[in-house]
């Protein structure tokens, strides 16, 4: 047995548990935040069988995309009088940060 723990974009992360449990696997979801554009996020975990991993793996990819956006970073702290106008950058969001642990013992009690 397996423990698939991904790490999505918020958006990503509904269409991906709905996904998920349409092939009837049981996800729980939990409201994290974090990465270099502190934005929301969820990480996603699943408890599998060795065999399901890699179709668990193929539904993550299918709806956790990776994307461009356009962004306009937090002026930085600055001293009275001056001025700083921040230019939008371009960044990639989305995607996965998936891991896979091996799990000793699983119950459902």
């Amino acid at each position: 047995m397996k423990l698939v723990v991904a790490v999505v974009h918020n958006e990503d992360a509904g269409a991906l548990v709905d996904a998920l449990l349409e092939k009837e696997y049981r996800a729980t979801r939990l409201h994290s935040s974090g990465g270099f554009l502190k934005q929301s996020n969820a990480t996603v975990m699943l408890g599998v069988e060795d065999e399901q991993v890699d179709d668990v793996l193929a539904i993550i990819a299918e709806n956790a995309k990776s994307r461009t956006e356009v962004l306009s970073p937090m002026p930085p702290i600055m001293e009275p009088g001056e001025f700083f106008m921040p230019y939008p950058v371009e960044v990639e969001i989305g995607g996965a940060t998936v891991f896979v642990l091996p799990v000793e013992r699983s119950e459902r009690l």
